[in-house]
């Protein structure tokens, strides 16, 4: 018969360390294993499919002979009904690191909220943009999506969610900036699904519920209106000179506002038999480099805004602040002041040289289409050639420089 509880807590506060560990029996395969250097662990040595096997229980005294003894029981039964207790245990410590890794996922995945996706994915597109667009991104993102969205964990936001934000726009008439968020909802969904932020994209396949907008149409004058624009801007003797500089540049080129106002003097090449201006890609809505021949007249207009910039930095700088760009809004404010507001914007006159130039005749429509700088063929052919048509555009630009000074006599 097996003797069992044989040790006593006296008994082991007796047991001194010796040069070579030592075992304290208990009874039922349970001991105290004494170390050399004092330190005293539970031990249970069983038989589990034909192997030894050892199972530690702890430190003395941190558990005691009670405790000890009961964990025996416990192990004991366990091998019993034929459950290893190592493999119990370490199966449970994996359990339990699982659970906790699974803890700390779902805490990441609520700290992964749609504003900290959002952010990340603007910091990461945002250098490929002009800084207005940026300006206007964010702004969007910040004033129709992050007040309701924001703080919502990107992986639990459904698509009823998205529809609701969006929805919300429509209700207000904003067609427009609705299809403009739902787009950048779509691409922020989509970083968010590679980056295994979220499972899906709530956002696509949105853009047939909702309102389509309508193409946005800038006021322009009639061409028959043009002589007396240009009239009253001789006439006018109260605006500063660089200012009817700019508006008649932009009259004789009829390019992009932001392209005019960040023009640069190192982007002209006036000393020649082509004079010739080169818009860099990234003032460009299409993002290429655009070149724009220019005629003796708007040659003329830019010896005569040496008188008041160059020769480097912005050729149409500020009043005030010759470092910086010329305003947003100074040509528009200039063109009010002569009458003008609510019937003419400055994007409006590339309107009226397309009019003009297509009612002429004289002009393929590919021609006046690349110099307006849009995209012309179809989506297999929109690859720009940046020099596409040059000669013929020159010849165009140089009629058209002619037709407006004909208005003037």
């Amino acid at each position: 018969m097996r003797l069992t509880n044989k040790l006593t807590e006296l008994t082991i506060k007796k047991a001194k360390p010796k040069e070579k560990q030592y075992k304290l029996a208990d009874g039922e395969g349970m001991y105290l294993r004494v170390y050399p250097n004092d330190s005293k662990y539970w031990q249970l040595k069983y038989r589990f499919d034909g192997k030894h096997k050892t199972l530690s229980f702890g430190v003395w005294p941190e558990v005691g002979i009670s405790e000890a003894r009961e964990k025996r029981f416990e192990a004991r039964k366990k091998i019993k009904q034929g459950i290893d207790p190592i493999q119990e245990k370490q199966q449970t410590i994996i359990d339990k690191n699982e659970q906790e890794l699974e803890k700390e996922r779902e805490e990441q995945r609520k700290s992964d909220t749609l504003k900290k996706v959002a952010e990340e994915w603007y910091q990461r597109q945002s250098p490929g943009w002009t800084e207005k667009h940026n300006q206007v991104v964010l702004s969007s993102l910040k004033n129709h999506v992050f007040t309701d969205l924001g703080e919502v964990p990107i992986s639990e936001i459904t698509k009823q969610d998205v529809i609701s934000t969006l929805r919300k726009l429509e209700a207000e008439g904003l067609h427009e900036t609705c299809y403009r968020v739902r787009q950048r909802l779509e691409a922020i969904f989509e970083y968010a699904e590679i980056g295994e932020y979220c499972n899906g994209n709530p956002a696509r396949g949105l853009q047939k519920i909702f309102t389509k907008p309508q193409p946005k149409n800038h006021a322009s004058l009639p061409i028959s209106e043009l002589p007396v624009f240009l009239k009253k801007m001789d006439e006018d003797i109260g605006t500063f000179p660089t200012t009817k500089l700019a508006m008649m540049f932009m009259i004789h080129v009829f390019v992009r506002t932001h392209s005019l106002r960040h023009a640069m003097w190192n982007d002209f090449d006036l000393d020649c038999n082509e004079p010739l201006w080169i818009v860099p890609e990234y003032d460009m809505k299409n993002r290429f480099n655009f070149h724009v021949p220019l005629s003796p007249q708007a040659v003329g207009i830019l010896h005569d805004m040496k008188k008041f910039s160059g020769p480097d930095g912005h050729v149409f700088p500020q009043v005030r602040n010759p470092k910086k760009a010329m305003s947003e809004n100074t040509l528009l404010y200039y063109s009010n002041r002569l009458g003008y507001a609510g019937r003419s914007t400055i994007h409006g006159f590339r309107t009226v040289a397309s009019t003009a130039l297509h009612e002429s005749g004289k002009w393929s429509h590919d021609t006046i289409e690349l110099q307006l700088s849009h995209l012309v063929g179809n989506k297999v052919s929109r690859s720009y050639n940046k020099a596409e048509h040059l000669h013929e555009r020159r010849e165009m630009m140089e009629w058209w420089s002619d037709y407006i000074e004909s208005l003037t006599f």
